[in-house]
């Protein structure tokens, strides 16, 4: 589900939820921005819009009630104690699996909310307080998101607020950044590396940037978006088939004994090539340039020649700074 429609719910379950008395279509309207957005001269745009909605937290469990008012408008709410939520109770392996997402956001933003649900949880009597293979300053399994780029706090809120957003972004084989004005959709970490997926103003089309190759400050701009966000942003889909996943072909490299972990794990066949260098046999799709560049002095590429090609560009407009 989009975040704009996820969002969308969520202020008119609020609002159902804050209500003492029914609420009707137009002062529903009137107060979530998303329908605020709408054309105001397009009825039937909003009318099913918020039908969709409706229906859509009916699903989620909520319980909306329908009321005729004295002159005949119809209005809606969703009283509290219908839509109360049953005591929580957790085993104790689901207990351990919050527990583990919790640690995950340590670096981020993220941090506090992971925190302060895991005390509310604790504070009800939830069994969340103790690791089981936790000893004093260690843990036998212990998950991380790194989130060591400047631009990832700027970028999340901007998906969240729904706000265009200007960068400069460097590609990796570009001397010199450029300046991009992108609709953000969504994050995702992938590889270690984060991603965002975005509409690109100037080039009218959809593109996923990597936020290592973002220069300078990220700078919020104020306006609605211009481009539809999808229902669903495949961000990985995009990244996998930029990063070489998406194979056509097969590509021969000679790598350095010891490292290259991630190619190797990738290998259709490996074999001693001598002098401290192996030779490897790996799949070759459409960005697989841009991914070798990363190991640096680590690979070089035999084969085909159109892949080496690309590999000494992209290397040379790195060492032009």
């Amino acid at each position: 589900m989009a975040i704009a429609k996820a969002e969308r719910l969520m202020n008119l379950a609020l609002c159902l939820l804050g209500t003492r008395r029914p609420l009707t279509k137009r002062e529903l309207r009137g107060s979530i921005e998303a329908y605020l957005q709408t054309d105001t001269a397009n009825d039937d745009a909003f009318n099913r819009m918020f039908e969709r909605d409706k229906d859509d937290l009916r699903e989620l469990g909520l319980i909306i009630e329908t009321v005729e008012g004295l002159d005949g408008e119809i209005g809606y709410l969703a009283r509290r104690d219908s839509n109360r939520l049953p005591p929580i109770t957790l085993d104790a392996e689901e207990a351990a699996a919050l527990g583990l997402a919790a640690k995950v956001w340590q670096q981020a933003r993220l941090a506090g909310a992971a925190s302060g649900a895991l005390q509310k949880l604790r504070a009800a009597g939830m069994p969340v307080a103790e690791d089981p293979y936790d000893t004093p300053g260690h843990s036998a399994l212990e998950p991380r998101i790194p989130v060591h780029e400047a631009a990832f706090e700027p970028l999340m809120l901007a998906c969240r607020d729904r706000r265009p957003v200007v960068f400069d972004y460097r590609k990796a084989n570009a001397a010199r950044p450029e300046q991009r004005q992108v609709e953000p959709w969504t994050l995702e970490c992938w590889r270690g590396h984060w991603y965002l997926a975005g509409w690109d103003r100037e080039r009218a089309a959809e593109r996923v940037f990597r936020l290592s190759r973002i220069t300078g400050r990220v700078r919020l701009r104020s306006g609605a978006f211009t481009a539809q966000v999808p229902d669903h942003v495949t961000v990985r889909e995009t990244v996998e088939s930029w990063a070489g996943e998406t194979a056509n072909g097969t590509a021969r490299i000679r790598l350095r004994s010891g490292h290259g972990y991630p190619l190797r794990a990738k290998a259709l066949s490996t074999r001693e090539a001598g002098d401290g260098w192996d030779e490897l046999e790996i799949p070759y799709g459409h960005g697989l340039d841009a991914w070798l560049v990363e190991f640096g002095p680590d690979v070089v590429v035999l084969a085909p020649e159109e892949l080496r090609a690309d590999v000494v560009d992209r290397l040379r407009a790195v060492a032009k700074g």
